[in-house]
């Protein structure tokens, strides 16, 4: 009565495993991506402790004490996170519903996200001598665009592809932000595409229709993480993942001067704070820096007297 908000019988009476299907029940009618991963984790790891219970019950001692057992079983705080992040979604729809009056405080876990691998150009360069050719079309393109591999490189159709207008497309809907994403060819880009072009014709003439712009001998990329794996080691980089070619092109976009919102546009970055984490400095750059420091500091403190006298001996023989 004091907030104004309405109380029917029912309120409170909701249970875990109710708000759960409710839940998944929006994020099916969503067509959220993650539905499958939203379901392993509340199978795995929420419903084993609190199923059965109402949420009015379950208060923030539970829930710290839910991620304290987490983190003993070996869960990373970002795992964690995930699971701590579906149970609050599951208050929030509750109270939506008018099932719920309040939630309780969620306490999330401090993670450790900033993103540290990266490709130096020669580097790259190694990787891609020892991957195949089809391999090699996939991981250059990806090293250029920033864009996802799985979910935004591999599935690329010619008809996403305009030479005429010098742009490569991803449709609304098929990016992780659900938002259409346009880059323009670099001479890299369109080089790359055209052979790509050449060996779909020869696939054509052949009988083989294949409409998509990466593939191997017609048939579409599903895996490539042993032959990554191999030639990763093979080039001295052992441990790197195919994401940390997103993370490269950030940089090199940033380095290029080209401005953030524009690079975030490029990229398919929606927040800044996203943006930022992949925006990483090598010691390159730091040397840049410190040569830039010294020059700086040069000419704001002047020449040491000691090579001003030996520059003025100099000039006097």
């Amino acid at each position: 009565m004091e907030h104004g908000v309405p109380i029917n019988p029912k309120m409170g009476l909701i249970t875990f495993d109710e708000a759960a299907t409710d839940l998944l029940t929006d994020y099916g009618v969503n067509g959220r991506r993650s539905l499958g991963e939203a379901t392993r984790r509340i199978e795995l790891h929420l419903k084993p402790v609190f199923r059965s219970r109402r949420l009015i019950h379950i208060l923030t001692p539970d829930i710290r004490a839910f991620a304290a057992a987490r983190q003993k079983a070996a869960a990373s705080n970002g795992e964690v996170n995930r699971e701590l992040a579906l149970l609050k979604r599951m208050f929030n729809l509750a109270m939506q519903a008018g099932k719920l009056a309040s939630r309780p405080h969620i306490p999330m876990l401090r993670e450790d996200n900033v993103r540290r691998g990266f490709f130096e150009r020669e580097q790259f360069d190694a990787v891609c001598r020892h991957l195949p050719a089809c391999l090699q079309a996939v991981v250059s393109f990806a090293y250029v665009t920033g864009w996802r591999i799985r979910s935004e490189v591999l599935p690329l159709e010619w008809r996403q592809v305009d030479f005429a207008a010098g742009t490569v497309r991803l449709d609304p809907g098929t990016t992780k932000n659900r938002e259409g994403r346009v880059f323009p060819m670099t001479d890299d880009l369109r080089n790359l595409l055209k052979r790509q072009r050449v060996e779909g014709d020869t696939l054509k003439a052949q009988g083989v229709i294949c409409p998509r712009v990466f593939h191997r001998d017609g048939r579409p990329i599903r895996s490539f993480r042993k032959a990554w794996e191999t030639a990763c080691t093979a080039a001295g980089c052992p441990g790197r993942i195919p994401h940390d070619l997103r993370r490269t092109a950030v940089r090199n976009l940033v380095r290029s001067g080209i401005s953030d919102r524009v690079a975030m546009t490029l990229t398919g970055h929606k927040t800044r704070s996203v943006f930022d984490r992949y925006n990483i400095v090598s010691e390159g750059d730091l040397t840049d820096a410190a040569a830039k420091l010294g020059a700086f500091m040069g000419t704001l403190l002047g020449t040491p007297t000691g090579d001003r006298d030996e520059g003025q001996a100099k000039q006097s023989s």
